[in-house]
This record gives C-alpha cells, sequence and structure tokens, in this order.
C-alpha cells in the first residue's frame, strides 16, 4: 500500500512533536509541554494501525494527556517539568495528574516495547510484538474487564508489511526514523519509570 507522504517522506515527518525533540536537562527533568505534544503525536500511530479495535488504547492514552495537561494549565509555573508537576501536585493531596502520567508512561512503554521488538525480529508479525508488549507492561496492571478489550486490539494488528508501507515507501527510510524517534521514546519511558518508582512520586 502506498503511503500518504511526499515522496522520500515517512510518517514521522507528519508528526507535530517527535520524542527527539522533548528538552530532557541535566537532571533528567522532562519538560512538560513538548511531552505531552510528542505523546499526542504518538497517539496518530494507532491510526496508521487502522483498526477500531485500537480506540479504547487510544482513549486512554488520550484521556491520561488531558488530566496532565489540565494540571499544566491549573498550576503553569508548578508544572514546567514533569517531574515537578508530580511533586506539587502531591504536595496539595491530589494526584490525578500524577496518576494520568503513571498510566500514560505505561500505554507509551507498551508502544516502546512493541515496536523494538517488531524492528529486532523482521520475521515477527506485529500482532506477537504487540501481545507481547501488553503482557509485560500494561497487563498486569488491568482488571479482568479491561484485559479483553485490549486483547482484542492486540490482535486486530495489520500484517506487518502492510503497517510498514503506511509508514512511508522508503523502507530502510522508515526504519532509519523510527530508530531515532523510538530511541527518543525509550530514554523518556526510561526516566518516567525511574522517577514514578520513587518515594516522592508515590500517593
Amino acid at each position: 500500500m502506498a503511503s500518504s507522504y511526499p515522496a522520500g517522506g515517512t510518517f514521522f515527518d507528519s508528526l507535530k512533536r517527535s520524542f527527539t525533540d522533548v528538552p530532557v536537562d541535566a537532571e533528567g527533568k522532562i519538560s512538560t509541554t513538548e511531552f505531552l505534544e510528542a505523546s499526542e503525536s504518538l497517539v496518530t500511530l494507532f491510526d496508521v494501525l487502522g483498526s477500531v479495535a485500537f480506540n479504547p488504547v487510544k482513549n486512554d492514552m488520550l484521556g491520561n494527556i488531558k488530566k496532565i495537561r489540565d494540571r499544566q494549565l491549573a498550576a503553569p509555573t508548578l508544572s514546567e517539568t514533569l517531574q515537578d508537576l508530580v511533586i506539587n501536585e502531591l504536595k496539595e493531596k491530589k494526584h490525578v495528574a500524577t496518576e494520568g502520567l503513571l498510566w500514560l508512561s505505561r500505554g507509551l512503554d507498551f508502544t516502546a516495547q512493541a515496536l523494538r521488538a517488531n524492528l529486532a525480529n523482521p520475521s515477527q508479525e506485529l500482532s506477537d510484538s504487540f501481545r507481547s508488549a501488553y503482557g509485560n507492561t500494561l497487563k498486569p496492571h488491568h482488571s479482568f474487564m479491561i484485559k479483553p478489550i485490549f486483547s482484542a486490539a492486540m490482535s486486530a494488528t495489520p500484517y506487518r508489511k502492510t503497517f510498514y508501507g503506511k509508514l512511508g515507501d522508503d523502507e530502510a527510510k522508515v526504519n532509519e526514523e523510527m530508530q531515532k524517534w523510538l530511541g527518543a521514546l525509550e530514554k523518556v519511558v526510561g526516566g518516567l519509570k525511574e522517577f514514578m518508582g520513587r518515594k516522592e512520586a508515590k500517593w
């Protein structure tokens, strides 16, 4: 299937914000605005996967992005980085955005693990990569009512060849751009997992 990007272009060129453009300072603090824009851009990847079965995954991530942005808008000077946002919200004995960030980081981790496994195993179909990543990330935290909904999405992924074809016409370029984007996403997710595991991020 031909992609809908200009000649030589890829899905990653169409993103409003890439994870490669999310500032992370020397202390590992992640800039809130750029992170939220990059996360919203990532969600459009589920449109490329093309199945309505992915709507629950997509809506879950967008709902968590909204919780974080609502907090940022309510207290902008206390929310310039994700770490500051969490610590300042918890000081107020609230945790709506903090909980949203925890769930969003799991969703981002799920996406990163699925795509990394798929890139590393050229013969693996997307459904296997996504199912395995789901088991490692979101599934342990989901209730028995939610698990079947997400499992249905894993089974509804397109064939590998179809998916990569939708990301761009030049396979080598798609792989190169995905490697850069994925590396940046993994760095952000790693920092978030480390921070969210700390005592100061618990409620």
